[in-house]
């Protein structure tokens, strides 16, 4: 990861990657509002038309690893 990286773009190239254990941390660290919004943009990105079909498959992912956190 280079040094100056813009921190929301490193936010979601973590939540995106398929990888469960930066998918978690990168999701456990927002607050609850946060939360709630990034949930609802990865619920567009999986059911809207319009996204690359790697998107979808990364945003299902996401919200997956996501509903198995506990609450």
């Amino acid at each position: 990861m280079e040094q100056n990286a813009d921190p929301i773009q490193v936010f979601w190239e973590n939540l995106l990657s398929r990888n469960p254990a930066q998918i978690e941390k990168a999701f456990l660290e927002l607050d609850q509002n946060s939360k709630q919004a990034v949930i609802a943009h990865l619920q567009k990105m999986a059911n809207e038309p319009g996204w690359h079909p790697e998107q979808v498959k990364s945003a299902l992912a996401a919200l997956k690893i996501i509903s198995s956190l506990p609450k």
